[in-house]
């Protein structure tokens, strides 16, 4: 296992943060304005023409230009990075409100020329992602308010893999709070039953993803050893 920590500037690097503390990236996240699942227009699920089966595949950069998600990219790989394994990230996040989804995925990110078909460029490959709702961060039986403004720690599974990153591409992870319409709305205001929210519960609220010494942000990713004789 080799830790990924999130940096300043967009980076990903294989060192821990050096800064103390008060190391943070920040985004606002609105109901009212939720990240889509995939690039809109978005086909019928079952219409003609439905790329539905293969919506895991698709370009995840319309999500990456969007100010409400964050994302940290390591420098261009010189060999291939194959990871086996079980995946893990842990963010120390922090929000303005009384609850909040983290969605995480980790991504392949192609060159940007030279690449065939030509619409290959630049490309980002979702390899891995998962979610995770802040109420549930101490127990899955007794959801809890988050404490707005505090740094706390979610330990999020993007379960296990095996892929191979290839010299030339990019190690990319990117971090939202909202995947819609397949993650149901969060208010960011705790109530008792999502599903009985009232309109007034729909509230934004400003995300903070921290990256210092105290609370260091990272993916843990299974690398493998290549042992040559």
């Amino acid at each position: 296992p080799r830790s990924l920590y999130m940096r300043e500037g967009g980076a990903l690097a294989w060192e821990p943060p050096t800064q103390r503390t008060g190391a943070f990236d920040s985004y606002v996240s609105d109901p009212a304005k939720p990240v889509p699942y995939r690039p809109r227009p978005i086909p019928m699920t079952y219409g003609e023409g439905s790329t539905w089966s293969t919506w895991l595949t698709d370009d995840q950069r319309f999500a990456h230009l969007r100010p409400d998600v964050l994302s940290w990219t390591l420098p261009t790989l010189e060999e291939d990075l194959t990871i086996a394994g079980d995946l893990t990230v842990t963010l120390h996040a922090a929000t303005t409100g009384t609850d909040a989804d983290w969605v995480v995925k980790l991504i392949d990110v192609y060159p940007d020329t030279g690449m065939q078909p030509p619409r290959m460029n630049g490309y980002q490959f979702m390899v891995a992602n998962e979610v995770f709702r802040g109420r549930y961060r101490a127990s899955f039986e007794k959801p809890a308010p988050i404490v707005p403004g505090t740094p706390q720690p979610y330990t999020i599974d993007l379960h296990t893999q095996a892929y191979t990153f290839r010299k030339g591409h990019r190690v990319m992870i990117q971090v939202q709070s909202s995947w819609f319409p397949l993650i149901d709305h969060n208010p960011q205001t705790f109530v008792p039953n999502i599903f009985e929210a009232k309109a007034s519960d729909f509230r934004a609220a400003t995300q903070q993803i921290h990256r210092s010494a105290a609370h260091p942000s990272r993916i843990v990713l299974p690398v493998v050893t290549h042992i040559r004789p």
